[in-house]
Protein backbone atom coordinates (compact mmCIF):
# COMPACT_ATOMS: atom_id res chain seq x y z
CA UNK A 1 0.00 0.00 0.00
CA UNK A 2 1.81 3.35 -0.58
CA UNK A 3 2.47 5.59 2.27
CA UNK A 4 3.59 8.69 2.64
CA UNK A 5 6.68 8.92 0.74
CA UNK A 6 4.64 6.99 -2.16
CA UNK A 7 2.12 9.68 -1.91
CA UNK A 8 4.16 12.69 -2.27
CA UNK A 9 7.08 11.13 -4.89
CA UNK A 10 3.47 10.64 -6.83
CA UNK A 11 2.64 14.48 -6.51
CA UNK A 12 6.13 14.81 -7.94
CA UNK A 13 6.19 12.63 -10.64
CA UNK A 14 3.12 14.59 -11.67
CA UNK A 15 4.47 18.30 -11.91
CA UNK A 16 8.14 16.84 -13.57
CA UNK A 17 5.65 15.25 -16.35
CA UNK A 18 3.03 17.39 -16.82
CA UNK A 19 5.45 21.25 -16.59
CA UNK A 20 4.47 22.73 -19.44
CA UNK A 21 1.69 20.60 -21.12
CA UNK A 22 -1.74 21.76 -21.83
CA UNK A 23 -4.64 19.49 -21.63
CA UNK A 24 -8.01 19.61 -22.84
CA UNK A 25 -11.95 18.47 -22.99
CA UNK A 26 -13.75 16.55 -20.79
CA UNK A 27 -11.91 14.70 -17.89
CA UNK A 28 -13.16 10.72 -18.78
CA UNK A 29 -13.54 7.57 -16.18
CA UNK A 30 -13.58 4.36 -16.77
CA UNK A 31 -17.11 2.25 -17.15
CA UNK A 32 -16.07 -0.04 -14.23
CA UNK A 33 -15.06 2.51 -11.96
CA UNK A 34 -17.51 3.49 -9.30
CA UNK A 35 -15.92 6.03 -8.03
CA UNK A 36 -17.75 9.73 -9.04
CA UNK A 37 -16.80 11.04 -12.56
CA UNK A 38 -15.37 14.77 -12.69
CA UNK A 39 -17.43 17.13 -14.20
CA UNK A 40 -14.76 19.00 -15.82
CA UNK A 41 -14.07 20.27 -19.41
CA UNK A 42 -12.24 23.10 -20.47
CA UNK A 43 -10.41 23.96 -23.72
CA UNK A 44 -6.89 24.33 -22.17
CA UNK A 45 -5.83 23.58 -18.35
CA UNK A 46 -3.21 22.88 -16.72
CA UNK A 47 -2.33 20.18 -14.05
CA UNK A 48 -0.20 20.89 -10.88
CA UNK A 49 -0.43 18.00 -7.69
CA UNK A 50 0.47 18.07 -4.10
CA UNK A 51 0.74 15.89 -1.26
CA UNK A 52 -0.64 15.76 2.51
CA UNK A 53 -0.05 12.25 4.55
CA UNK A 54 -1.74 9.32 2.39
CA UNK A 55 -3.48 12.25 0.12
CA UNK A 56 -2.26 13.94 -3.15
CA UNK A 57 -4.57 16.66 -4.55
CA UNK A 58 -4.56 17.20 -8.46
CA UNK A 59 -5.46 20.90 -9.09
CA UNK A 60 -6.82 22.11 -12.30
CA UNK A 61 -6.21 25.28 -13.95
CA UNK A 62 -8.43 26.84 -16.90
CA UNK A 63 -5.85 29.09 -18.79
CA UNK A 64 -6.75 32.67 -19.41
CA UNK A 65 -6.63 34.18 -22.45
CA UNK A 66 -4.66 37.30 -23.74
CA UNK A 67 -7.24 38.12 -26.13
CA UNK A 68 -9.11 39.89 -23.62
CA UNK A 69 -12.48 39.86 -26.28
CA UNK A 70 -12.43 35.51 -26.41
CA UNK A 71 -14.77 34.32 -23.48
CA UNK A 72 -15.31 30.70 -21.87
CA UNK A 73 -17.19 28.74 -23.99
CA UNK A 74 -20.67 27.42 -22.51
CA UNK A 75 -20.19 24.34 -19.86
CA UNK A 76 -16.55 24.91 -19.79
CA UNK A 77 -15.05 25.46 -16.57
CA UNK A 78 -13.41 29.10 -15.48
CA UNK A 79 -12.39 28.24 -11.94
CA UNK A 80 -9.68 25.87 -11.05
CA UNK A 81 -10.99 22.61 -9.47
CA UNK A 82 -8.92 20.35 -6.61
CA UNK A 83 -9.27 16.29 -7.17
CA UNK A 84 -8.53 14.51 -3.92
CA UNK A 85 -6.99 10.92 -4.59
CA UNK A 86 -6.47 8.05 -1.64
CA UNK A 87 -4.66 5.31 -3.78
CA UNK A 88 -5.56 2.28 -2.03
CA UNK A 89 -3.55 -0.70 -2.21
CA UNK A 90 -1.84 0.10 -5.79
CA UNK A 91 -2.62 3.64 -7.35
CA UNK A 92 -0.66 5.21 -8.82
CA UNK A 93 -0.21 8.12 -11.51
CA UNK A 94 1.26 7.32 -15.31
CA UNK A 95 1.64 9.82 -18.35
CA UNK A 96 1.85 7.80 -21.11
CA UNK A 97 0.79 8.08 -24.85
CA UNK A 98 -2.98 7.97 -25.92
CA UNK A 99 -1.88 3.99 -27.84
CA UNK A 100 -0.10 2.93 -25.07
CA UNK A 101 -3.07 3.52 -22.23
CA UNK A 102 -2.78 1.05 -19.32
CA UNK A 103 -5.26 -1.49 -18.92
CA UNK A 104 -6.47 -0.26 -15.28
CA UNK A 105 -6.69 3.63 -16.08
CA UNK A 106 -9.73 4.71 -14.43
CA UNK A 107 -9.36 8.21 -14.83
CA UNK A 108 -7.93 10.11 -17.51
CA UNK A 109 -6.67 13.74 -18.72
CA UNK A 110 -6.02 14.28 -22.21
CA UNK A 111 -3.49 16.70 -23.61
CA UNK A 112 -3.75 19.02 -26.58
CA UNK A 113 -0.95 18.22 -28.54
CA UNK A 114 -1.00 15.73 -31.69
CA UNK A 115 -0.47 12.97 -31.18
CA UNK A 116 -1.90 13.43 -27.61
CA UNK A 117 -1.19 11.92 -24.38
CA UNK A 118 -2.46 11.18 -21.09
CA UNK A 119 -1.91 10.81 -17.88
CA UNK A 120 -3.90 8.42 -15.76
CA UNK A 121 -4.62 7.19 -12.65
CA UNK A 122 -4.14 3.50 -12.67
CA UNK A 123 -5.32 1.43 -9.80
CA UNK A 124 -5.32 -2.14 -10.57
CA UNK A 125 -7.41 -3.52 -7.58
CA UNK A 126 -9.92 -0.74 -7.39
CA UNK A 127 -9.25 0.10 -3.36
CA UNK A 128 -8.18 3.67 -4.17
CA UNK A 129 -10.78 6.10 -5.07
CA UNK A 130 -11.15 10.46 -5.81
CA UNK A 131 -13.10 13.36 -4.83
CA UNK A 132 -13.59 15.97 -7.57
CA UNK A 133 -13.93 19.91 -5.31
CA UNK A 134 -12.15 17.42 -2.81
CA UNK A 135 -10.41 18.84 0.37
CA UNK A 136 -8.09 17.38 2.64
CA UNK A 137 -9.84 14.61 5.18
CA UNK A 138 -10.72 16.75 8.77
CA UNK A 139 -10.30 12.97 10.42
CA UNK A 140 -6.37 13.07 9.46
CA UNK A 141 -4.11 14.45 10.92
CA UNK A 142 -1.21 16.70 9.87
CA UNK A 143 1.23 14.95 7.19
CA UNK A 144 4.09 13.70 8.93
CA UNK A 145 6.79 14.95 7.13
CA UNK A 146 5.90 18.13 6.05
CA UNK A 147 3.81 19.77 8.96
CA UNK A 148 6.47 18.02 11.43
CA UNK A 149 5.79 20.68 13.97
CA UNK A 150 1.59 20.77 13.99
CA UNK A 151 2.05 16.68 13.85
CA UNK A 152 4.51 16.36 16.77
CA UNK A 153 2.13 18.97 19.03
CA UNK A 154 -0.94 17.04 17.78
CA UNK A 155 0.27 13.69 18.80
CA UNK A 156 1.81 14.66 22.63
CA UNK A 157 -1.77 17.14 23.25
CA UNK A 158 -3.32 13.99 22.91
CA UNK A 159 -1.27 11.12 24.67
CA UNK A 160 -4.58 11.07 27.73
CA UNK A 161 -6.82 9.91 24.89
CA UNK A 162 -7.92 6.16 24.95
CA UNK A 163 -6.19 5.84 21.11
CA UNK A 164 -2.89 5.64 23.22
CA UNK A 165 -3.95 2.11 25.31
CA UNK A 166 -3.20 0.33 22.81
CA UNK A 167 0.01 -1.32 21.60
CA UNK A 168 2.08 1.08 19.75
CA UNK A 169 2.63 -0.77 16.32
CA UNK A 170 -1.19 -0.07 16.23
CA UNK A 171 -1.24 3.21 17.01
CA UNK A 172 1.52 4.01 14.55
CA UNK A 173 -1.28 3.37 11.67
CA UNK A 174 -3.84 5.20 13.13
CA UNK A 175 -4.01 8.38 10.77
CA UNK A 176 -6.01 11.15 12.76
CA UNK A 177 -2.32 11.13 14.60
CA UNK A 178 0.35 9.35 12.18
CA UNK A 179 -1.01 10.32 8.88
CA UNK A 180 0.97 8.94 6.35
CA UNK A 181 2.58 6.06 7.92
CA UNK A 182 2.18 2.40 6.65
CA UNK A 183 2.67 -1.20 7.48
CA UNK A 184 6.62 -1.13 6.42
CA UNK A 185 7.29 2.35 7.51
CA UNK A 186 6.11 1.23 11.57
CA UNK A 187 8.25 -1.51 11.15
CA UNK A 188 11.26 0.23 10.14
CA UNK A 189 10.77 2.95 12.54
CA UNK A 190 10.28 0.51 15.64
CA UNK A 191 13.38 -1.39 14.74
CA UNK A 192 15.51 1.51 14.31
CA UNK A 193 14.54 2.52 17.78
CA UNK A 194 14.32 -1.11 19.03
CA UNK A 195 10.97 -0.77 20.25
CA UNK A 196 9.28 -3.38 21.03
CA UNK A 197 6.09 -3.70 18.95
CA UNK A 198 3.34 -4.90 21.33
CA UNK A 199 3.74 -2.20 24.08
CA UNK A 200 1.91 0.67 25.26
CA UNK A 201 1.89 3.86 22.54
CA UNK A 202 1.71 6.41 25.86
CA UNK A 203 4.68 4.71 27.55
CA UNK A 204 6.66 5.23 24.62
CA UNK A 205 6.04 8.82 24.14
CA UNK A 206 5.02 10.15 27.79
CA UNK A 207 8.90 11.74 27.93
CA UNK A 208 8.87 13.59 24.97
CA UNK A 209 8.48 17.43 24.58
CA UNK A 210 6.17 19.50 22.30
CA UNK A 211 9.20 21.22 20.40
CA UNK A 212 11.93 19.33 18.71
CA UNK A 213 15.30 20.98 19.68
CA UNK A 214 17.26 19.24 17.21
CA UNK A 215 15.20 19.48 14.70
CA UNK A 216 16.93 23.02 12.64
CA UNK A 217 19.98 21.60 14.02
CA UNK A 218 23.16 21.48 11.25
CA UNK A 219 25.60 19.03 13.33
CA UNK A 220 28.62 17.88 11.15
CA UNK A 221 28.18 13.12 10.48
CA UNK A 222 30.60 12.87 13.17
CA UNK A 223 28.60 14.49 15.82
CA UNK A 224 25.44 12.99 14.73
CA UNK A 225 26.69 9.76 15.26
CA UNK A 226 27.96 10.47 18.90
CA UNK A 227 24.25 11.27 19.31
CA UNK A 228 22.47 8.56 18.13
CA UNK A 229 21.73 7.08 21.83
CA UNK A 230 20.36 10.37 23.36
CA UNK A 231 17.83 10.38 20.00
CA UNK A 232 16.75 6.97 20.18
CA UNK A 233 13.89 7.74 22.45
CA UNK A 234 12.44 10.37 19.65
CA UNK A 235 9.97 8.20 18.31
CA UNK A 236 8.15 11.30 16.68
CA UNK A 237 11.33 12.60 14.98
CA UNK A 238 11.81 9.03 13.58
CA UNK A 239 8.51 8.90 12.20
CA UNK A 240 9.07 12.06 10.62
CA UNK A 241 13.06 11.23 9.50
CA UNK A 242 12.48 7.73 8.28
CA UNK A 243 10.23 8.66 5.09
CA UNK A 244 12.51 11.40 4.71
CA UNK A 245 14.93 9.05 3.58
CA UNK A 246 12.53 7.12 1.08
CA UNK A 247 11.62 10.33 -0.50
CA UNK A 248 15.60 11.31 -1.02
CA UNK A 249 15.70 7.64 -2.96
CA UNK A 250 14.00 9.58 -5.60
CA UNK A 251 12.84 7.70 -8.33
CA UNK A 252 13.61 4.14 -6.81
CA UNK A 253 10.86 4.83 -4.37
CA UNK A 254 8.28 5.52 -7.08
CA UNK A 255 9.09 4.76 -10.58
CA UNK A 256 5.83 3.77 -12.66
CA UNK A 257 8.02 3.52 -15.91
CA UNK A 258 10.66 1.10 -14.86
CA UNK A 259 9.56 -0.35 -11.98
CA UNK A 260 12.60 -0.35 -10.66
CA UNK A 261 12.76 -0.88 -6.67
CA UNK A 262 15.87 -2.77 -5.85
CA UNK A 263 17.10 0.21 -4.11
CA UNK A 264 14.16 0.82 -1.90
CA UNK A 265 14.40 -3.25 -0.84
CA UNK A 266 18.15 -2.48 -0.43
CA UNK A 267 16.98 0.03 2.13
CA UNK A 268 14.78 -1.85 3.88
CA UNK A 269 16.30 -3.42 7.35
CA UNK A 270 13.50 -4.81 8.80
CA UNK A 271 9.93 -5.63 6.75
CA UNK A 272 9.83 -8.64 5.17
CA UNK A 273 13.60 -8.72 5.29
CA UNK A 274 15.33 -12.33 6.20
CA UNK A 275 15.82 -13.10 9.97
CA UNK A 276 12.77 -10.83 11.15
CA UNK A 277 9.71 -12.15 12.69
CA UNK A 278 6.30 -11.47 11.89
CA UNK A 279 3.23 -11.74 13.69
CA UNK A 280 -0.90 -10.29 13.56
CA UNK A 281 -2.19 -7.66 15.58
CA UNK A 282 -5.02 -6.97 16.77
CA UNK A 283 -6.43 -5.66 13.78
CA UNK A 284 -5.17 -8.70 11.50
CA UNK A 285 -2.24 -6.88 9.88
CA UNK A 286 0.95 -8.35 9.64
CA UNK A 287 3.58 -6.86 12.00
CA UNK A 288 7.83 -7.22 11.42
CA UNK A 289 9.70 -7.10 14.07
CA UNK A 290 12.86 -8.44 16.07
CA UNK A 291 13.22 -10.10 19.56
CA UNK A 292 10.70 -9.81 21.83
CA UNK A 293 7.33 -8.62 20.89
CA UNK A 294 6.24 -7.13 24.28
CA UNK A 295 3.90 -7.81 26.45
CA UNK A 296 0.33 -6.79 24.60
CA UNK A 297 0.44 -9.62 22.57
CA UNK A 298 -2.96 -10.92 21.03
CA UNK A 299 -4.01 -13.44 23.04
CA UNK A 300 -5.42 -15.45 19.74
CA UNK A 301 -1.74 -14.65 17.53
CA UNK A 302 -0.24 -17.56 15.92
CA UNK A 303 3.21 -18.06 17.21
CA UNK A 304 6.02 -15.64 15.56
CA UNK A 305 7.53 -16.73 12.19
CA UNK A 306 11.00 -16.00 11.39
CA UNK A 307 11.14 -15.16 7.31
CA UNK A 308 14.27 -17.20 6.65
CA UNK A 309 16.54 -16.98 3.22
CA UNK A 310 15.48 -19.28 0.32
CA UNK A 311 18.43 -21.45 -0.60
CA UNK A 312 19.13 -21.68 -4.34
CA UNK A 313 18.44 -25.51 -5.06
CA UNK A 314 22.17 -26.13 -7.65
CA UNK A 315 21.46 -29.67 -7.40
CA UNK A 316 21.24 -31.77 -10.33
CA UNK A 317 22.50 -35.37 -9.83
CA UNK A 318 20.83 -38.34 -10.83
CA UNK A 319 18.80 -38.62 -7.65
CA UNK A 320 17.63 -34.63 -7.73
CA UNK A 321 15.96 -35.72 -11.19
CA UNK A 322 14.90 -38.94 -10.49
CA UNK A 323 12.92 -37.46 -7.39
CA UNK A 324 11.78 -34.47 -9.15
CA UNK A 325 10.36 -36.98 -12.41
CA UNK A 326 6.51 -37.65 -11.57
CA UNK A 327 5.71 -41.33 -12.47
CA UNK A 328 3.43 -41.80 -15.32
CA UNK A 329 0.11 -42.80 -14.33
CA UNK A 330 -1.11 -46.35 -15.38
CA UNK A 331 -3.80 -46.66 -17.58
CA UNK A 332 -6.72 -48.46 -16.69
CA UNK A 333 -7.74 -49.81 -19.18
CA UNK A 334 -4.43 -50.98 -21.25
CA UNK A 335 -4.74 -52.23 -24.76
CA UNK A 336 -2.13 -51.92 -27.94
CA UNK A 337 -2.31 -49.97 -30.59
CA UNK A 338 -1.82 -52.69 -33.06
CA UNK A 339 -4.70 -54.72 -31.27
CA UNK A 340 -7.20 -51.80 -32.22
CA UNK A 341 -9.54 -51.91 -28.99
CA UNK A 342 -10.93 -49.06 -26.82
CA UNK A 343 -9.51 -49.07 -23.50
CA UNK A 344 -12.64 -47.27 -21.96
CA UNK A 345 -15.03 -50.26 -23.48
CA UNK A 346 -13.09 -52.91 -22.17
CA UNK A 347 -13.87 -54.45 -19.34
CA UNK A 348 -12.00 -57.21 -16.68
CA UNK A 349 -12.90 -60.72 -17.87
CA UNK A 350 -15.28 -62.31 -15.75
CA UNK A 351 -13.46 -65.35 -14.97
CA UNK A 352 -10.70 -62.92 -13.54
CA UNK A 353 -13.27 -61.50 -10.66
CA UNK A 354 -12.26 -64.08 -7.11
CA UNK A 355 -15.62 -66.21 -6.58
CA UNK A 356 -17.10 -66.07 -10.13
CA UNK A 357 -16.83 -68.80 -13.15
CA UNK A 358 -17.46 -68.76 -16.42
CA UNK A 359 -21.15 -69.53 -16.14
CA UNK A 360 -21.99 -66.51 -14.19
CA UNK A 361 -21.19 -64.04 -17.09
CA UNK A 362 -22.95 -60.36 -17.14
CA UNK A 363 -26.53 -60.30 -18.62
CA UNK A 364 -27.00 -57.78 -21.07
CA UNK A 365 -28.60 -54.66 -20.72
CA UNK A 366 -31.84 -56.15 -22.53
CA UNK A 367 -32.34 -59.07 -20.33
CA UNK A 368 -31.96 -57.10 -17.36
CA UNK A 369 -34.40 -54.94 -17.98
CA UNK A 370 -36.57 -57.73 -19.00
CA UNK A 371 -36.20 -59.65 -16.02
CA UNK A 372 -37.19 -56.56 -14.20
CA UNK A 373 -40.23 -55.52 -16.15
CA UNK A 374 -41.21 -59.30 -15.78
CA UNK A 375 -40.47 -59.19 -11.69
CA UNK A 376 -42.17 -56.22 -11.56
CA UNK A 377 -45.44 -57.30 -13.13
CA UNK A 378 -45.31 -60.35 -11.07
CA UNK A 379 -45.30 -58.73 -7.95
CA UNK A 380 -48.33 -56.17 -8.77
CA UNK A 381 -50.14 -59.32 -10.01
CA UNK A 382 -49.72 -61.39 -6.86
CA UNK A 383 -50.38 -58.27 -4.56
CA UNK A 384 -53.92 -57.84 -6.75
CA UNK A 385 -55.12 -61.47 -5.93
CA UNK A 386 -54.14 -61.33 -2.25
CA UNK A 387 -56.16 -58.19 -1.67
CA UNK A 388 -59.39 -60.03 -3.90
CA UNK A 389 -58.74 -62.97 -1.44
CA UNK A 390 -59.00 -60.30 1.73
CA UNK A 391 -62.36 -59.65 0.60
CA UNK A 392 -63.94 -62.99 -0.12
CA UNK A 393 -62.82 -63.64 3.08
CA UNK A 394 -64.53 -60.65 4.55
Amino acid sequence: MPEAPEIHLASLYVNKMCEGLVFTGPVRKSDVSKSPNVPFTCEAYRITATSRGKEVKLTLTPMKSYDPKQTFESGHADQPMDIVFRFGMSGYFRLTTEDELPKHAHLRFYSKEKPCRVLSYVDARRFGSWQPNGTWQPDRGPCIMFEYKSFRENVLSHLTDRAFDRPICEVLLNQKYFNGIGNYLRAEILFRLNIPPFVSARATMEGLKSEDLCENETTDTETKKNRVKGETADLLRMCHSVPLEVVNLGGKGYDPEKADYSDFEAWLQCYYVDGMTSMRDHNGRTMWFKGDPGPMVPKDSKSPKTKRAKKDDHDYTHKKREAGTKTPKKEKYPCSKEAGCKGRQTEKSWQDVPGNTPQYKHRSTAQKRKSSTTELSAGAGSRRSRRVTRQNSK
